[in-house]
């Protein structure tokens, strides 16, 4: 950056920050709520799972659910220490916090919970079982690797070198999944599997947010997207659609 660039200019033609100090407040601010909403799915995601860990069917299955929670925790924490440069109190943030909390089965697709939870939407949603918490996985693995695709190239270099490396994990997690699914419909009818998919399908697409966002374009000049949500979900939408019809399934209509 030239000492005549300011910061905004710097970063509207591509430039990359590396530290909390040089930060302007609104660019600080849409870091903080990136990685604000990151962590708190990771860990809603991850208490979720760890409720199910005994429901697997067999020891590779509760096996593959452990590791999801830790790798999903761990993840958190690696955010979270990111988080803590910039001033955000970690030990409260992490451990004061009813993470397991869910809103009923049948509440609103984009209901909040107004307690300053920033997690996704859609781990505001209970599992009800294993072949429940597969679909979800599965669906909402794929959906966090596009947006962590989306993310693993903002301006914040260290959070950006963060997202590259948990893509690699995310990515394993839909493995495991995909592996899941296959085994759950060697005992499972399709038709109980496609209700679940019926149910998960949306809630999962509203991850993405609004699709006519107006706050794109200002993202955009500081670095911090690159992509539309609409682009985003229509990734998504097609990669999940392509993974469900290996396993007869479908998207719900």
């Amino acid at each position: 950056m030239t000492d005549d660039m300011s910061i905004e200019s710097y970063l509207a033609a591509g430039g990359v920050l590396t530290s909390p100090s040089n930060t302007p407040p609104r660019y600080r601010a849409e870091v903080m709520k990136i990685m604000a909403i990151f962590v708190d799915s990771e860990l809603a995601g991850a208490a979720g799972f760890a409720e199910l860990i005994n429901a697997g069917p067999g020891i590779r299955d509760r096996m593959a659910a452990a590791q999801i929670v830790f790798e999903k925790t761990a993840s958190a924490q690696r955010v979270l220490t990111l988080m803590g440069e910039f001033g955000a109190d970690t030990d409260r943030y992490a451990n004061h916090h009813p993470w397991t909390t869910r809103l009923p089965r049948d509440a609103d697709i984009t209901q909040g919970r107004g307690d300053h939870d920033m997690r996704l939407s859609v781990f505001n949603s209970p599992l009800i079982g294993w072949a429940d918490a597969g679909i979800m996985n599965l669906l909402m693995g794929h959906a966090a690797t596009v947006q962590l695709e989306e993310f693993s190239q903002i301006s914040y270099q260290p959070l950006a070198e963060a997202f590259r490396a948990i893509i690699l994990i995310e990515t394993r997690h839909t493995e495991l999944a995909d592996k899941g699914l296959a085994n759950l419909l060697e005992h499972k009818p399709d038709a109980a599997l496609q209700d679940l998919v019926n149910y998960w399908w949306p809630r999962v697409a509203a991850s993405f947010g609004d699709e006519a966002s107006q706050k794109f374009e200002g993202l955009k000049a500081m670095g911090l997207r690159k992509n539309s949500n609409a682009v985003l979900k229509a990734r998504w939408q097609t990669a999940a659609t392509a993974l469900l019809a290996k396993h007869q399934l479908k998207p719900a209509s």
